[in-house]
């Protein structure tokens, strides 16, 4: 699994709308409202590098209001759920 971080400019007065359609894409598992020099930042999941092609300026791009996006690409995802657990191997309770 791929994860990509998108950073995305849009209309400002449509920031709303822009996060939902954004949302409701298949390869997109949330979308974030930001303050900064983006508006709204998603994160992309999909199989493979070719994906990123389909959905980021396949489908993201072309959503109207969307005016630039910044991808970046992770190369290992650490969480606090996976820091826990491997703490806990071999604990009863």
């Amino acid at each position: 699994m791929i994860t990509a971080i998108v950073l995305i400019k849009t209309s400002v007065d449509r920031i709303p709308e822009i996060a939902e359609a954004i949302a409701a894409l298949d390869s997109v598992s949330e979308v974030f409202s930001v303050t900064g020099t983006h508006d709204l930042i998603a994160m992309v999941r999909v199989a493979s590098h070719d994906d990123l092609a389909d959905v980021i300026p396949g489908r993201i791009s072309k959503i109207p209001g969307v005016e630039a996006t910044d991808t970046h690409v992770a190369f290992r995802t650490y969480s606090q759920h996976d820091l826990e657990a491997a703490f806990n191997i071999g604990l009863d309770g």
